[in-house]
């Protein structure tokens, strides 16, 4: 019994892993550039101030991105450990998620245009206001500790000239073996976890839950969305469905919301990497922003909403979200996968080794 359950648990994260391995290839590939080839000053130019401009930049900058909570980590710490503040890292990381322009698209075909109205506006600001309360509060982890700027090849002589190659490799070395080993090692605690939640709660029962409105509230939807891995574009859909079989316009958003932009992996590693206070934070606002979002759309904005469901338009919207989502073959996604597990297992070895001595 006790070895199926790890049986399950096991696969069910792999699975897991393996929606989110490609993105998070490609983050440690961006995050290593970000790093090595935008010079610290002109970073600190973009990103390195409090100001709301930069925050705003930082949110728009993050919808543009069709990626996940997971993939978003280390692009996000990348900034963070090449000098950006923490508040637009932040708003960067809430945006990033939450909306993209595929997501944006099926909202507008399954959901209508009133609710992902509500949505896209949303997904600016709650980014926007993470990153205000991220300046605000923050403390010393407001700038990354020790920053020195991107880092050299080591066998350059000091004051010999950098070739565009030698950043790239530079910046592709510390993506993976720096960055890369570091987040790997808690996306696949992470993803344990997840993997355990999903076993010991099935999804089929939450959504039973979740699909009875007169049983759930936006509290414990939002708390749900929030240990729950969620990606906007595929569970919209999903979403749509709830709402036509008569579940509250607000719990849409609440659940897009604190479910795309928080899980597992992405929470632990900001706080082994960032610190207790920055996780507290993004969580606490986003929380709190995602149940007043909902509130205030079930009592205010959408009292009487009537379900939207257009076939005709529906199938057009998911023919032009289609064209925007980037659909991996499955061994690519086996062989990111295959590279996160084994940075991971690089990280933990040697705690690993010592525990088996």
């Amino acid at each position: 019994m006790v070895l199926e359950y790890l049986q399950r648990v096991t696969l069910t994260a792999l699975d897991i892993l393996n929606g989110a391995s490609v993105w998070l290839v490609i983050s440690f590939v961006l995050a290593g550039l970000l790093h090595n080839l935008i010079s610290p000053d002109g970073l600190q130019r973009m990103l390195g101030n409090r100001k709301l401009s930069t925050l705003v930049k930082a949110t728009v900058s993050g919808m543009l991105l069709p990626i996940c909570s997971c993939g978003v980590i280390p692009l996000g710490l990348g900034l963070y450990y090449s000098g950006a503040y923490l508040g637009p890292v932040l708003a960067f990381m809430t945006a990033t998620p939450i909306i993209n322009p595929a997501a944006v698209l099926l909202a507008y075909g399954f959901l209508g245009p009133q609710l992902a109205t509500i949505y896209l506006v949303t997904g600016f600001i709650v980014p926007v206001l993470i990153g205000l309360v991220g300046n605000r509060f923050a403390g010393s982890e407001i700038l990354a500790p020790g920053f020195e700027g991107p880092v050299k090849p080591a066998d350059l002589e000091p004051g010999e000239k950098v070739s565009l190659v030698q950043k790239l490799q530079a910046g592709l070395l510390w993506g993976f073996f720096d960055m890369g080993v570091s987040v790997s090692k808690y996306v696949c605690i992470g993803m344990l976890l997840a993997g355990l939640i999903i076993v010991l709660v099935p999804p089929a029962l939450i959504q039973q839950y979740l699909g009875n409105p007169g049983l759930i509230s936006v509290a414990g939807i939002a708390l749900l969305g929030a240990i729950m891995y969620v990606c906007a574009v595929g569970h919209i859909p999903f979403i749509a469905a709830l709402i036509a079989s008569g579940a509250a316009p607000g719990l849409a958003i609440t659940f897009l919301m604190t479910g795309a932009a928080t899980n597992l992996p992405e929470l632990i590693s900001m706080y082994k990497l960032i610190g207790r206070r920055t996780v507290l934070i993004y969580s606490s606002t986003l929380v709190g922003a995602s149940l007043l979002i909902g509130y205030l759309t079930n009592k205010l904005l959408l009292p009487g909403f009537t379900p939207f469901f257009d076939l005709s338009k529906t199938r057009q919207t998911v023919g032009l979200a289609n064209n925007l989502i980037f659909a991996a073959p499955e061994p690519l996604r086996y062989l990111c996968s295959a590279a996160v597990l084994l940075l991971g297992l690089y990280a933990l070895w040697p705690g690993l080794k010592r525990r088996l001595a």
